[in-house]
Formats: C-alpha cells, sequence, structure tokens
C-alpha cells in the first residue's frame, strides 16, 4: 500500500473574512472558502436560492409533452436504472406525476438480461407489457445514449422522453425531447444534477405547466418540496460534485428527514440501518441507506428499492426496508468473498510484475458487485482497476473504478482506437467505468489497459493525497464544534474537513483484530481516537491526519477523532 502525501488546501484568509463578517461560524468560514465558495449566497439552504428550470435544454418541449399526456390520458411508463439514483428518480417521477394526475407505471430493465438504460430489448417487453403498449416513455437517470431502443420506440409508435445526467456519445438519441444538463446546447449553469435532479427540474416546470393551464393554483398545487428526502438521498448516493446547488438540495432533504417528516421507506432504511433521523447526514445517505437500496439493483430486483420509496404505508415500508437489507447482506458476504479472492490475485500479480493497474477476473465473480471490489482494489493499491465477471456469449462485463490522476474513460478510449475490436462496448467518466470484452482477449486488454495508463499519465506508480484543512485550533475540539460540522453538506466536490496535527498518544490497543483504538493527547488535553482497519501500533508521537465526531453510545455522547493517516 503507498503511503498517502498530505496536502494542505489552499486557505483563502480574504474571502473567509468577507465571510465571517457576512454571519458564518468562523471555522465554516474557513473551511468554505478553502472549497472555494466566494459569496455567502453560495451557502444557502433556502428554496428561493435554488436555480431556475428554464435554462434547461427542451425543459419546455418535455412539459408540454407530458402535459398533454396527462390531459389525454396517455398511458406513461418510466424506465428506470437499476442504482440508487435511478430508483429516487423513479419514485419521484411516480409520486409527483401521479399527484398532478398522469395515468403513469414504471420499468425497471434487469441488468443481467436487457442490459442498461433503453435497449431494444426493454422496448419490445414494453411493447408487450400486461397494462398495454406505453404512448409515452419517459427514462431516468439513463437514455442518453440509447440510440437504437429510441428508434425502435418511435418506429412501434411510443414517444420517448429522455431525462438523463450522463455524458453524451457523438450521436444523440431521436428523442422527443431530451433533458440533460450534459447536453451539448444545455445552458443550464450546474452541470452536476444526478439524474433524480433532473426529473425533479422537469417536475417543477410541468407544475408550472399544469397551473398555467388551469389544473390546479396556487394553493391546492403537488407539493414537490416534500420529495426532498428522496432526492437528497439520490443526489448524494450518486456521488456528484456538492456544487452550491446540489448542497442546496441535499440540506433541504436532510432537514426533511431530522424534522421527522421523511417519507416511510426513508424512515424505515433508517431504522434498519440503525440510524438516527434527528442527527441525519450526507453519510447516512451515502453510507447506510443508499447501499441497500443498491444492493436490489446489484443481486436481484430493483423495482423492491423503487416500491420502498413510493409506499406511505409503515408496515409495507418497514418489510420492504427488511428485504432491502436481507440482500445487502447478501451483497456484502458476496463482495467480501469476492475481494478475498482479488486481494490474493493482485499480491501474486504485483510479486511478479508491478504494474500502474490492476485487472482481476475469475470465473464465478457476481456481475452485479465488480464494481464494489474493484474500488477496495483501487483503494487499497491507489491504481486504475478494473473488475471482470463473465457475462453471455463469451464475454466479460468489467466495471472500473479510477483515481485523481487517471480519467478512466478517456484511457478506455484511448485503448479502443490502439486497439480497434478490442473494446466491445464501453461507457462512463473520470473516476468509474463500465465496459465489455471478449473473454479470450482478457490478457490483451489487461497490457493494452496498463500500457493506455502509462501513456496517459506519464506514470507508473502513483501516490494518494489527502487534501487537509491544517491545524485546527484546540478550542474547536469539542462536542459543538463536532456537531456543527455534521450538520454541514460534505460530500464529493465538497469533501469533510480534515485537519492535522501532532499528538503523543498515551494509550492504544487493537479492537477485533482489525482496527486501532487510540488515545491520544494534545496542549494537556486528551481525546479518544479510532483508526479504522490499521491494526498496527503507532510510535509514542504522531502526526495525525483526523476528521471531527461524536460518538452516540447507550445515552452518552463523547467528542471522538476519526483518524485518516498517522505516522
Amino acid at each position: 500500500m503507498a503511503r498517502p502525501v498530505l496536502s494542505p488546501r489552499p486557505s483563502q484568509p480574504d474571502i473567509a473574512d468577507q465571510l465571517t463578517h457576512a454571519g458564518l461560524h468562523p471555522l465554516l468560514a474557513q473551511l468554505f472558502a478553502a472549497r472555494h465558495v466566494t459569496d455567502v449566497q453560495q451557502t444557502s439552504s433556502r428554496w428561493n436560492a435554488l436555480l431556475a428550470p428554464h435554462s434547461l435544454h427542451d425543459i419546455n418541449k418535455g412539459t408540454q409533452l407530458l402535459a398533454d399526456a396527462i390531459e389525454e390520458q396517455l398511458r406513461i411508463v418510466i424506465v428506470a436504472d437499476y442504482d440508487c439514483d435511478g430508483a429516487t428518480a423513479c419514485a419521484i417521477g411516480m409520486r409527483a406525476l401521479s399527484e398532478m394526475g398522469a395515468d403513469v407505471d414504471f420499468f425497471v430493465p434487469n441488468r443481467f438480461e436487457t442490459g442498461y438504460g433503453l435497449s431494444p430489448e426493454v422496448v419490445e417487453l414494453l411493447l408487450h407489457h400486461p397494462n398495454g403498449k406505453p404512448d409515452l416513455i419517459v427514462t431516468v437517470d439513463n437514455g442518453i445514449a440509447s440510440v437504437e431502443g429510441v428508434a425502435l420506440a418511435n418506429q412501434l409508435g411510443m414517444q420517448v422522453l429522455i431525462t438523463d445526467h450522463h455524458l453524451p456519445g457523438d450521436t444523440l438519441p431521436a428523442a422527443a425531447a431530451i433533458i440533460n444538463p450534459s447536453h451539448p446546447q444545455c445552458a443550464f449553469p450546474s452541470k452536476n444534477l444526478a439524474g433524480v435532479g433532473v426529473i425533479f427540474y422537469l417536475m417543477l416546470a410541468l407544475r408550472a405547466e399544469l397551473r398555467e393551464r388551469g389544473a390546479f393554483d396556487l394553493e391546492d398545487q403537488p407539493r414537490l418540496d416534500q420529495l426532498a428526502d428522496i432526492l437528497a438521498l439520490g443526489t448524494v448516493a450518486d456521488v456528484v460534485k456538492l456544487d452550491a446547488n446540489n448542497r442546496l438540495l441535499v440540506a433541504q432533504g436532510l432537514k426533511q428527514i431530522r424534522q421527522g417528516n421523511a417519507h416511510a421507506g426513508i424512515q424505515a432504511l433508517f431504522a434498519i440501518a440503525g440510524r438516527q433521523p434527528q442527527l441525519a447526514n450526507a453519510f447516512d445517505l451515502g453510507f447506510a441507506v443508499g447501499p441497500r437500496i443498491n444492493a436490489a439493483g446489484r443481486l436481484e430486483d430493483m423495482s423492491i428499492g423503487i416500491r420502498c420509496l413510493c409506499t406511505d404505508d409503515p408496515l409495507e415500508a418497514m418489510e420492504l426496508a427488511q428485504e432491502l437489507d436481507r440482500i445487502n447482506q447478501a451483497r456484502r458476504q458476496i463482495e467480501t468473498q469476492m475481494h478475498q479472492t482479488a486481494l490474493r490475485s493482485v499480491e501474486q500479480m504485483m510479486q511478479m510484475e508491478p504494474r500502474a493497474s490492476v485487472c482481476v477476473h475469475q470465473a464465478d465473480w457476481h456481475q452485479g458487485v465488480v464494481g464494489l471490489v474493484a474500488s477496495r482494489l483501487k483503494e487499497r493499491y491507489w491504481r486504475p482497476t478494473i473488475a471482470f465477471a463473465p457475462g453471455d456469449n463469451g464475454e466479460l462485463k468489467g466495471s472500473g473504478r479510477s483515481i485523481p490522476d487517471v480519467h478512466l474513460r478517456d484511457v478506455l478510449d484511448l485503448v479502443s482506437k490502439k486497439h480497434p475490436g478490442l473494446i466491445l462496448k464501453f461507457g462512463g467518466h473520470s473516476m468509474a467505468a463500465g465496459l465489455s470484452i471478449h473473454q479470450n482477449s482478457l490478457r490483451l486488454f489487461e497490457q493494452a489497459f496498463d500500457q493506455a495508463v502509462v501513456e496517459f499519465t506519464g506514470k507508473t506508480q502513483f501516490d494518494p493525497v489527502i487534501e487537509h484543512d491544517g491545524s485546527l485550533a484546540v478550542e474547536f475540539m469539542d462536542i459543538p464544534t463536532a456537531a456543527l460540522l455534521s450538520q454541514q453538506v460534505w460530500g464529493a466536490g465538497f469533501p469533510a474537513p480534515t485537519f492535522v496535527d501532532s499528538f503523543r498518544v498515551v494509550h492504544q490497543r487493537v479492537l477485533k483484530e482489525k482496527h486501532l483504538k487510540l488515545r491520544v493527547e494534545r496542549d494537556g488535553l486528551i481525546f479518544d481516537a479510532i483508526w479504522f482497519n490499521q491494526n498496527q501500533p503507532v510510535h509514542d508521537h504522531i502526526e495525525m491526519a483526523y476528521r471531527l465526531d461524536v460518538n452516540h453510545w447507550n445515552g452518552q455522547s463523547q467528542l471522538q477523532l476519526m483518524v485518516e493517516f498517522a505516522h
């Protein structure tokens, strides 16, 4: 494992002073300024600071299409993706459209049978749907790459409205409307909306259109702000960049959850995960609730997750949450076994031939879990990593995760150009991508991928970097400050604060043979600290990168330092 490099974030004292004078807590002002916040307005979590929908490409076409379909009682089917973003987007579409009077149903492709997005196979299934052929297909969190599927739907008399946020290819589908902030002609100021954010914006515009048509007035219009908890879950779980607009959406959702106003499914998932809704933060959504929804799409049927988010019956929600938890436990067992096998394979490979990348494959691996294995290997070896599982017709399905130095999709594009036909299909972005290759091409791909990584970066090895916020004044090392920080929205592109200071180790012991529990001293004050997945003791005096946390146990609250790295 590579030793991390500690890198301080550039401080912005002048901007921090301006934010403090505008009313921000001094520590928050310092942290926000270092994360490129330049105006207090960028920290607002009030709905009136939300970006308006009107600059989204095709937003008017989309609203007209849906409003006409509702007025004519046409049959609408939402085609969802099979991850948490797709599930939450589908739930928002189902709830909002139903409340606005639409005849709406949903369909989730089976990742193992019909592939990703609105494929021709999915269109054929919709054509013979038990409830009848849809008049209008609305994609959520997919569709921008579904050129063939949209063409077939058009041929069979089904209109398609695409809502997506993924990068488009060279050819756009011939859909009736495409609403996607990544569309080359889209002027929407934030390109970072998740799929759930895109459908939410469409529902805002649709409500305004229906209000103009006299379907309801301002007083009795659907309360779309009450969907904020579902919206926040999908936004955090999809790890999109938390720019000011996305932070606002997540903050509104967390506020709703903390106030006890979450939907039944969200409440049930918090209960199953053992999390306290009144203390909800983005970490809970990303690491406790989101994975339970995702597990359904990885192993079984994402419709379980969508039904959990759509029901208002607490008993049904709890039953579905328990089923999601069961699936997630099975996912963990499968992932652990795959990860252990992968570790042995990579260790052998590194001893024989050190590489700039990692590629692993086993004949019995599960397609739905390889992305998680790739992610864990990437963290351990700090190299771009692809894990393959068997697909159909002699193909291997790969899922890749990368590091900041390596734009994964661009590297795959380089491989495909240098070795035409080697990659059958690929897509993704800088940090994650999917692909398929022929089974007998694996060894050639491993070599080509490694060469492309070296050519792309000019490096054969990479060092992980821990960006930090410098020293934390000792007067801020307390529970109120930790609670203040936990209430903020941190995540992708807006990382949680990490501080670096020197400590004297008073006591240390290993918990469960894998976690290091510490008592450390600084300026005469003693603090508890824990370093997860570290079972080796540290020196008596250490420099430690850490985060503040509050440990709630048996009705007691205690400050705890979460160790990122120490030496």
